[in-house]
């Protein structure tokens, strides 16, 4: 498949981009260029999420992307995963960032969600150049693409210290709302996001709640 390049003066790149800090000055785009304006729901959370983490990143995912709504994730393992199967499972379209160029796809027992991305029509970009290995200071440069593509971010499940608040933090930065999915106050992966919730963040227990906000953008 061609891998395709935008830069950022052309009438490509997504507008969404242009409005954040630092946006990337290129992207290397496999799939369908067409979805990256549309209106998008990051999904994030933790790598070893619980079995309650997986059944709502899939549950949501897979209502949301049947509004019309875009999946946005990072092809991570956990939550980033099942984020992209939901959307795959309602014949949606999904977009993965990378923090790797594509001849260093990472994970790899994630390629197949990623074929199955671009078969659904959806896109698979990165702002790294094709031989680009998955170094570990990539992911959180990474995570700026997710959050400025997304119109929000919801959170599934995360850790009290965790990657997870890389990508909050920018998408606060970057003026997007960030939903929170409540978790048990005996799991670790709800540490992070039951603490976020007391300091103010959206609540979240129904796609639909979601659906009702980002209307309003």
């Amino acid at each position: 498949m061609k891998i395709n390049k935008i830069e950022i003066n052309d009438e490509k790149y997504p507008e969404k981009l242009k409005k954040i800090y630092c946006p990337p000055k290129q992207l290397y785009v496999l799939g369908n260029i067409d979805i990256l304006n549309n209106k998008s729901i990051g999904i994030i959370g933790s790598r070893n999420c619980s079995k309650y983490g997986e059944k709502v990143a899939k549950e949501f995912s897979y209502k949301l992307s049947k509004y019309n709504i875009n999946i946005i994730s990072g092809l991570a393992r956990g939550i980033d995963s099942f984020a992209h199967i939901g959307c795959i499972m309602a014949k949606g379209k999904t977009i993965a960032v990378l923090g790797s160029g594509f001849n260093y796809i990472y994970p790899k027992e994630n390629i197949g969600i990623l074929r199955k991305i671009l078969e659904e029509g959806g896109a698979v970009i990165t702002e790294y150049e094709i031989d680009t290995p998955p170094n570990k200071q990539n992911f959180p440069a990474r995570n700026r693409i997710i959050s400025g593509l997304s119109d929000g971010i919801l959170v599934v499940e995360a850790k009290r210290k965790s990657g997870t608040y890389i990508t909050i933090d920018f998408a606060l930065e970057q003026g997007k709302d960030v939903f929170i999915i409540p978790g048990s106050i005996y799991s670790q992966n709800s540490e992070g996001t039951n603490e976020l919730i007391k300091q103010g963040a959206k609540i979240i227990t129904t796609p639909e709640e979601i659906i009702q906000e980002i209307t309003l953008f």
